[in-house]
């Protein structure tokens, strides 16, 4: 994302206009909201939902350099890993959709991304430096931009605008530390806040830590800010959101089996 122009939201509608972004959201969101619909989802969202956060925050850690292998126990698993403790912690604040951490964001995106960040790296980095990005003219103005879009009532469907948030933090490294897991840490805050995931049901992040190296070079994409870049990047999230769909009802089905 550019910072070029003013705040305004609708500066993001071109981006749906690229090719093949439309057609790859519309896909995400139907293919979402049948894991919501699955009987198993209907009343017994909420266990679906823990082992989706689990799975989450593990394919999330494993990106940011976190272990490949797991035992059976998280808590065994963060013990000994701190990038994979912070991505859990991350996880249990957003579980389950309409947490304090989604108010915060709705109201306050810079608020919501720095305690991200707080709970991503405490094992990471001193006390005095959680949640405080660097906060030069560039990152200080692109991070007040990316609140501002976030706010501003913008008409893109959710599926952009969770690539958005995602790109960008992915692209400024506001902290230096975890700034991957809080990246898509934010992208399903807004998947949960905008309703195309109220309760947090998918897992993208096993889509992206499956094909780390096109994640990696389609972030770059982003970063470069062409509209080949851009459309490379928007598609690719959104075929995680419906592969995360897919991963949420292979879940829902377990449960009912």
């Amino acid at each position: 994302m550019t910072a070029e122009g003013s705040a305004a939201g609708d500066l993001l509608a071109p981006l749906s206009r690229l090719p093949g972004v439309a057609a790859a959201g519309d896909e995400a969101r139907e293919a979402l909201g049948r894991a919501h619909r699955h009987r198993t989802n209907l009343r017994g969202w909420p266990q679906s939902a823990a082992e989706a956060s689990l799975r989450a925050a593990r394919a999330s850690s494993v990106l940011d350099g976190g272990p490949l292998q797991f035992s059976t126990g998280a808590a065994d698993d963060a013990g000994r890993d701190p990038v994979l403790a912070g991505a859990l912690r991350v996880a249990e604040a957003l579980e389950g959709g309409e947490g304090a951490l989604v108010g915060v964001w709705r109201r306050a995106p810079l608020q919501a991304i720095a305690k991200l960040h707080a709970l991503a790296a405490a094992d990471l980095v001193d006390a005095d430096r959680l949640g405080r990005p660097r906060w030069d003219a560039d990152v200080g103005r692109r991070l007040e931009l990316l609140a501002d879009v976030m706010t501003s009532g913008t008409r893109v469907p959710a599926t952009v605008l969770a690539a958005v948030g995602h790109g960008e933090l992915l692209t400024l490294q506001p902290f230096g530390t975890a700034d991957g897991v809080v990246a898509r840490a934010v992208s399903r805050l807004v998947t949960i806040a905008s309703g195309l995931d109220p309760h947090g049901l998918g897992v993208p992040e096993v889509h992206w830590m499956r094909r780390s190296s096109d994640y990696q070079a389609a972030a770059r994409g982003f970063a470069s800010g062409t509209a080949e870049g851009l459309a490379a990047w928007l598609v690719l999230s959104s075929e995680a959101l419906h592969a995360g769909a897919r991963e949420a009802l292979s879940i829902a089905q377990s449960a009912s089996g």
